[in-house]
């Protein structure tokens, strides 16, 4: 029977990881179905979700990862799934969208976005920041780029209204849109 791991990683960023996690995958005779890889600073970070076949493919994971911790100093964490992850729920029908925010970087920025879109039913299901320095005066600038699922019966304009008011009282600015290409 196919089952089913969700498997996470972070380490110091270095050649190989990529390698060194999709070696174990192999020699556990898994499959690596859906990832996502990022750099956050100096640190690289991963997650994986895998499937195998076997009455000790979770051992042989478990041990894998250990390994990996021990070796190659990477923080691995490891979780089995409770059936297939890619089959559909039955459940409320959501759209796409996307929300960038850009201003002048602050405390709390994330987290009156997040909670808003919360509030009204909204699946987060990428989010991406970045703060960097303004060009010419140096003040650090904040950019974040949200992917969502938005309920199909929800008013579109409420959203969108209370959104804009949040991003008024933060005073950054605020752009809802289809998601377009990655």
């Amino acid at each position: 029977m196919k089952r089913w791991f969700a498997l996470s990683a972070i380490g110091l960023d270095r050649p190989g990881i990529v390698a060194d996690l999709a070696e174990l995958i192999y020699e556990c005779d898994c499959n690596l179905e859906d990832s996502s890889m990022t750099i956050l600073g100096s640190e690289f970070a991963v997650l994986l979700l895998l499937s195998g076949q076997g009455p000790d493919v979770e051992r042989r994971l478990s041990a894998g990862c250990k390994r990996l911790e021990w070796e190659k100093r990477l923080t691995v964490f490891f979780r089995p799934l409770e059936g297939d992850p890619f089959a559909r729920a039955p459940g409320r029908h959501m759209v796409p969208m996307a929300c960038e925010v850009n201003g002048v970087d602050k405390a709390g920025i994330v987290a009156r976005i997040a909670r808003t879109l919360a509030d009204h039913g909204v699946n987060i299901t990428a989010l991406k920041t970045q703060s960097r320095p303004g060009p010419e005066t140096g003040t650090p600038m904040f950019t974040m780029r949200v992917e969502m699922g938005v309920p199909a019966e929800l008013d579109r304009r409420v959203l969108c209204e209370r959104l804009e008011r949040v991003a008024a009282d933060l005073r950054v600015d605020l752009l809802l849109s289809d998601p377009g290409p990655a």
